[in-house]
């Protein structure tokens, strides 16, 4: 999901609020929350498309991941799921390319 320009100018503005001692701590960390950019699941199919657009064998992208090849066999044949940062950096990769993170 695409975050507006509104809502990046919106937590600009909180963030110049909190820095002049307008808006608190709490108010601020809830703020941040809501801007947090959404991540999506990934299927097999995606994850293997997204690692051949790229051009690299399953054992560079998982060094780019900071994951096992074990790992990146297992997403893309459906035996397990990526979670946590593993799945975030696929959302950083397929909006921005691998360069965005090497």
């Amino acid at each position: 999901m695409k975050k507006s320009k509104i809502l990046d100018e919106m937590h600009s503005t909180m963030r110049d609020l909190h820095s002049s001692n307008l808006v608190n701590k709490k108010t601020m960390r809830n703020f941040d929350m809501l801007c947090l950019k959404t991540v999506h699941d990934m299927t097999p199919t995606q994850i293997k498309h997204l690692r051949e657009k790229e051009h690299i064998s399953q054992s560079i992208f998982a060094a780019y991941l900071n994951a096992s090849v074990s790992s990146i066999k297992k997403w893309e044949t459906g035996e397990k799921r990526p979670s946590g940062i593993a799945l975030k950096l696929l959302n950083i990769i397929e909006k921005k390319g691998l360069a965005v993170i090497s």
